[in-house]
């Protein structure tokens, strides 16, 4: 009952709030507008005058070359004349004989080479095989062609198995003076030599067969 009764009050309460407000806006609104006067816009002017820079000017006297007196020149060193020699230069003639050039007949004028076999001129070393355990060695046989080129390589004796492969790789890529017979070059059957392995462990030092 006693909500009701403030409510009941405060409504009028409200409204002559409401009311008074809206008067005071009415009063404000209904007032003259009067706009601010421009303010004058403000000018400067920054070096109104310009002055004139004085140049100062020097005045340089040059003064007058005074006469240069040129030294007398050095004495000169009276030179000794070498005298003429009385005994006469000695002659180199006579000193070579005369003789004549032999005769040679080119048709007939051979350069003869003296007959040798295959000479080794290029190895080509092998690759050690990662399998490898220890040091090894291979005996290989094979022929030299007359361009100097091995050819028909097997191996006669390898301590391993795992080297024979690059033993015979590496002999493919050596090179060889041919075989000469007779001033030619021929091919060379039978040609033996020996592929040798070192293996080294951690140290250094070789690993034996």
């Amino acid at each position: 009952m006693g909500s009701l009764i403030r409510w009941f009050l405060g409504i009028p309460f409200a409204a002559l709030v409401t009311v008074g407000l809206f008067i005071v806006m009415m009063i404000l609104i209904a007032g003259e507008f009067k706009p601010q006067e421009k303010v004058a816009s403000a000018n400067f002017d920054i070096n109104p005058t310009v002055e004139d820079i004085k140049v100062v000017v020097r005045e340089t006297k040059i003064d007058k070359v005074k006469k240069v007196i040129t030294p007398p020149p050095p004495p000169q060193i009276e030179r000794q004349q070498a005298a003429q020699p009385a005994v006469a230069i000695a002659s180199m003639e006579g000193a070579i004989p005369d003789f004549e050039p032999p005769k040679i007949d080119r048709q007939s004028f051979k350069i003869q080479v003296s007959d040798r076999d295959a000479q080794p001129l290029v190895r080509i070393p092998p690759i050690m095989p990662p399998r490898a355990e220890k040091s090894g060695h291979c005996k290989v046989r094979f022929d030299v062609s007359p361009e100097g080129q091995p050819f028909n390589v097997t191996t006669t004796y390898c301590t391993s198995n795992i080297f024979e492969r690059s033993t015979i790789k590496s002999v493919q890529k050596w090179k060889f003076n041919p075989k000469i017979v007779d001033g030619r070059s021929v091919s060379m059957s039978g040609v033996e030599n020996k592929v040798t392995y070192r293996l080294t462990d951690e140290r250094g030092k070789i690993i034996p067969e």
